[in-house]
Parts: structure tokens; sequence; C-alpha cells
């Protein structure tokens, strides 16, 4: 039996017989692994609330067949109480695993880059430091960036004609000059385009000031992005309270 140490947030859960579970989880070196926690279900578990979703972990694990075994947990960040008292962070961090889980699809082909966005991210939303509709969107954009779907705010995504421009097509990816706008493409404010480059940017000054109609037209944006270049809807998406 191979043992093996990493740090991990975790995913999403699913029961397993009668007191075990099955828990996915985004590690910092081994990338997605699915490990089974046994007996974690059972009140007398050392670590069972350690391993629900949102958790940020140490873990020890044991390599199996098919599937790896916890064998020792300890809390690094314990955000799952924060995150899951509260229906708005609860649902836009729902949100944010579900993507993770997503674009990290092959298992255990490590992704640092994704780790480290989902972990700060998750951190930022129990920290309550920004409206939780933000965090969401600026962990969106900058996840499907690290993907290589990295939107245009500013110059036309098509030809790079510079901008500002004043229309955002989904499928050109972002930003299009007169020339290049596709029939149905929308029309945000300046502001909008503004709020979405400092989400993708990490420039929070601009984000928090923004206004509540800016940022909900960009939370559409935001939304169609994502959806268009996932190729699948995400299920956790239309719960989200945008506030």
């Amino acid at each position: 039996m191979s043992l093996y140490r990493d740090e991990a947030i975790v995913l999403r859960t699913h029961k397993l017989g009668e007191a075990d579970r099955i828990v996915t989880l985004l590690t910092r070196s081994h990338g997605k692994v699915r490990a089974v926690g046994k007996g974690v279900r059972r009140t007398s578990s050392r670590f069972g609330s350690r391993l629900e979703p949102f958790m940020y972990v140490d873990l020890q694990l044991s390599t199996g067949r098919n599937l790896d075994i916890v064998t020792q947990a300890e809390t690094l960040g314990a955000f799952g109480r924060r995150i899951c008292e509260d229906y708005t962070l609860y649902t836009a961090g729902t949100v944010m695993l579900e993507t993770a889980d997503k674009l990290v699809e092959a298992e255990r082909e490590p992704s640092l880059q994704q780790y480290w966005l989902l972990v700060g991210a998750v951190k930022a939303l129990a920290a309550r430091d920004h409206a939780p509709g933000l965090v969401l969107d600026s962990y969106l954009l900058r996840a499907l960036a690290v993907a290589g779907w990295a939107p245009s705010f500013t110059d036309c995504a098509r030809c790079g004609e510079p901008g500002p421009h004043s229309a955002f097509a989904v499928a050109s990816g972002g930003a299009v000059c007169r020339a290049c706008r596709p029939p149905g493409a929308a029309a945000p404010a300046p502001e909008t385009f503004e709020l979405l480059a400092s989400l993708l940017a990490g420039d929070w000054g601009v984000a928090d000031a923004s206004a509540e109609r800016h940022r909900g037209e960009g939370n559409g944006l935001v939304a169609a992005f994502c959806q268009f270049h996932l190729e699948r809807q995400l299920r956790s998406l239309p719960m989200v309270e945008r506030v």
C-alpha cells in the first residue's frame, strides 16, 4: 500500500454503503482525485466534517486499485460552515466547485493554477470582503482564462482592432468591433465592460464601486460566456441569488 500527502479542496461527495463516502478532491499536486472516506458518515468519525464541500484540507491517502482511501485529514481552512450558513454564499460557491470539476476533467493530472484559483475564490467568498456575485464572476472569468478561453473586454476579439467597442459576442470571444459584430450581439454599457475587465484583472477597487445595474448586466454575460465554452449547462447556476 502506497501512502502520499497532498493539500486539497473538496469539490463534492457521494454516499457509499452505510457509513462511507466517495469524496472528489481538487489537489495541489495530483489534480482531481476521487477517494473513499471510510466511516465518515458515522457520528464518531474523527474527520467526517473535514471531508465536506468547500473544506480546505491537508490529507494523507493510500493508493487503491480504483479509488484511493483517506487515512488522515487536517483542516487548513474551515470554509464550509461559513459558506453553507448563508444561501447566497452557498449558491455562488456551488457554482465555483461545479465549474472547477468540469474544467479539470482528467483525474490525476496536476492543474496547479486552477487549484490555487479555486482556493483563493472560496477563501474570498467565506471572508465576505466583496459581494458574492462579484467573487463568483471574477472566479469564472479567471478560470476560463486559465483554461485558454480568456475573453476580451477592450480590443476586438476577432480582428484585434483597438477598443473600446460597444458590442459583446459570446461565440466570438468578447468585445467586437462594428465590422466583426454578428447578428444578435449584446450591447453592454461601457461601465459593464469596465467592470468585467476589472474582475478579470482582480481590480477590486473598480469592481466594488460598480453600480447594481452594471453588475446585473455583467452577470448575464459571464454566465453565457461560461456555459458556451463549457458546452454544457451548469446545474447550480440558476440557483444563484444575484444581490
